[in-house]
């Protein structure tokens, strides 16, 4: 059979690269091959639309097997397995029981309890975890970072007097100092100082990690890829130094750091992005020990909030999904999906139970959990993972260079770095290069708030002294666009946007669908036409549907004939908009006409424009 499979490829000849490339001008019809085919990535380098295997022949990811060191393909060896966690908010001990036991009945193996820092004790442990059993689930658990080495001290406790066996203890608690650092301005390196002790109280659980690397806070607060891997190595990396310098063995503090992990929605970087965090963080630990076991990256991976929105909320399905799946493809050890609601309300049932299944659907109706490293041998995922791993590791050593995490977090380096690319987003948001669907593209034209509004964060703190530390600003990519929607909703008279479609038929339409879209996304009720034979009749019909700005949809070489008439018969009755950029612009300007929309202007300062024009 092998000699028959051989001589059947004999038979035909691999085309080359060459070959390749040279199809693809030819079907490209002299369209620009960089500009169409080539993929250049936010992370700083570029992707061809295709490569073979001698492209990838030459990268050590492919020479490694899953479970094998350096983990590229994951930490599993006989399938992909993953724990569904749930995150609940611990106010009253016995009410997060009940709803973990009741959680823990529908899906969930992994469960994540927030804990106020004044409440703890060991009857609230007790009444908190009665009736769960630790060695079947993970348990993970936040507070107060003052108060992690007492829950640390509890829990241990806890573990030991119900009788576990140590080694199936699974979780971790989140002692992270410098999270709260980057996150709130706040300076708390002193905290570092307990890490060994948090480490040296559960050392008998060797799988309960003590300290947790938070960066899925860079991911919401909008990081690309590289930034929030590059940063989340010299995160840990900085734990590990901490830890080993206090006399901590490299192996034990390896084990005990857990990363928690964003995952945005650029589906194949994130997969490739979970390989590379695996791979480099064995490089990083390799240079402490030999032990390879202890190389082994744990990674918690949670779907940001960063690209969530308030209108049109159950796209954030479609989000969450997708970044679950390239999670799951990445080979993480357990994943946390945000309920799409979150940026508007605490979480309902409905909601939590969706994320739940969300999970579970990836399991049970995609088998996602039979199938280890699904990606690996992809020649686009390996020469990505490759690409990601290279420019990551850039930034880690450059953050080295500066002295390390702990350094650049007191200097504002790595705060500046997020918020200059969360700013740079939302200006790429506010013109359009980056799509947000149902808020700058394709709105939902009928929807209303119904009241919602956007959740303030809750989140406050009891440590760390005032300083003039910078903090990274979290604002979602929507943001913007919800604010100005809400204010439109809020005004006297909703504004209304009518199409004055005339000429060309295609280009009207064309013209009309874009023009419609672009003014929704402010909350205006647009109203499309089939065209009209005279611009007269247009702006009559327009001005009797009690249009507050109507707008000229025709094509470039019409709006010569059709946009001067209209603009003067309107007669400032109403805001006159032109759809397009026409080669006569300029004289239509001379006469006048100062509203264009098109696919360059910036979408969002013209409508704030818009709506001061109409006294919103």
């Amino acid at each position: 059979m092998a000699e028959n499979k051989e001589k059947l490829f004999a038979d035909f000849v691999a085309p080359t690269s060459q070959e390749w490339r040279d199809k693809i001008e030819v079907d490209l019809k002299g369209a620009d091959y960089q500009k169409k085919m080539v993929w250049k990535t936010n992370e700083g380098f570029s992707m061809e639309p295709f490569y073979r295997k001698e492209d990838v022949d030459k990268l050590a990811t492919i020479n490694a097997l899953p479970g094998e060191f350096p983990y590229v393909r994951g930490n599993k060896a006989a399938d992909n397995s993953w724990y569904v966690r749930q995150n609940i908010k611990c106010e009253c001990p016995k009410e997060a029981n009940e709803k973990a036991k009741d959680i823990l009945n529908k899906g969930v193996n992994s469960l994540g309890f927030c804990i106020p820092g004044d409440k703890l004790s060991a009857e609230y442990i007790d009444a908190l975890l009665d009736g769960i059993y630790a060695d079947c689930v993970e348990l993970n658990f936040q507070t107060c970072q003052c108060h992690s080495v007492e829950l640390a001290q509890l829990l241990a406790a806890y573990f030991q007097k119900k009788g576990y066996e140590a080694a199936r203890i699974e979780g971790s608690i989140s002692f992270d100092p410098l999270e709260k650092m980057i996150s709130k301005g706040k300076d708390s390196s002193a905290m570092l100082a307990n890490a060994k002790q948090m480490v040296e109280i559960l050392a008998s659980f060797p799988n309960f990690r003590a300290i947790t690397v938070n960066a899925f806070k860079l991911t919401d607060a909008g990081a690309y890829s590289y930034q929030d891997l590059g940063y989340a190595l010299a995160w840990g990396n900085e734990y590990m130094n901490q830890l080993t310098e206090a006399g901590v063995a490299p192996e034990l503090a390896a084990q005990n750091i857990k990363f928690n992990l964003g995952i945005n929605g650029v589906y194949f970087m994130e997969i490739a992005k979970m390989r590379a965090a695996r791979m480099l963080w064995a490089q990083i630990v390799s240079q402490y020990t030999a032990c390879k076991e202890s190389a082994k990256m744990h990674i918690c991976a949670i779907t940001t909030t960063y690209n969530q929105t308030l209108f049109d909320s159950y796209v954030n399905l479609l989000r969450s999904q997708t970044e679950a799946m390239s999670a799951a493809l990445g080979g993480v050890e357990s994943i946390v999906v945000t309920p799409f609601d979150a940026p508007y309300e605490v979480a309902t049932d409905f909601a939590e139970r969706i994320a739940r299944n969300q999970q579970l659907l990836l399991k049970d109706e995609c088998h996602f959990d039979r199938m280890v490293d699904v990606a690996g041998g992809s020649y686009f995922i390996e020469e990505l993972t490759d690409a990601l791993a290279g420019q990551a590791w850039k930034l880690f050593l450059s953050v080295e260079q500066e002295g390390g995490f702990l350094a650049a977090a007191k200097a504002g380096t790595v705060q500046n770095a997020i918020n200059e690319t969360n700013v740079a987003r939302h200006a790429n948001a506010g013109k359009r290069k980056e799509f947000l669907l149902g808020t700058n593209q394709f709105p939902n034209f009928t929807e209303k708030s119904e009241g919602k509004e956007p959740l303030a964060c809750a989140c406050g703190t009891c440590c760390g002294e005032e300083t003039e530390i910078p903090a990274i600003k979290a604002t979602r990519l929507a943001s913007d666009f919800e604010n100005l929607r809400l204010t439109t909703e809020k005004a006297a008279k909703t504004p209304v946007a009518f199409m004055l479609t005339i000429g060309n038929l295609a280009m009207r339409q064309a013209r009309a669908q874009f023009s419609c879209n672009f003014l929704a996304a402010a909350g205006y009720k647009v109203m499309d036409n089939l065209g009209f034979k005279t611009v007269e009749e247009g702006v009559d019909a327009a001005l009797a549907a009690g249009a507050d700005i109507v707008v000229l949809c025709s094509s470039d070489d019409e709006y010569a004939e059709y946009a001067v008439p209209a603009f003067q018969y309107l007669n400032g009755r109403a805001m006159f908009v032109v759809a397009g950029a026409p080669a006569c612009s300029e004289d239509l300007k001379a006469a006048g006409i100062e509203n264009f929309i098109h696919v360059r202007v910036d979408q969002l300062k013209t409508l704030k424009e818009y709506n001061a024009k109409l006294g919103i």
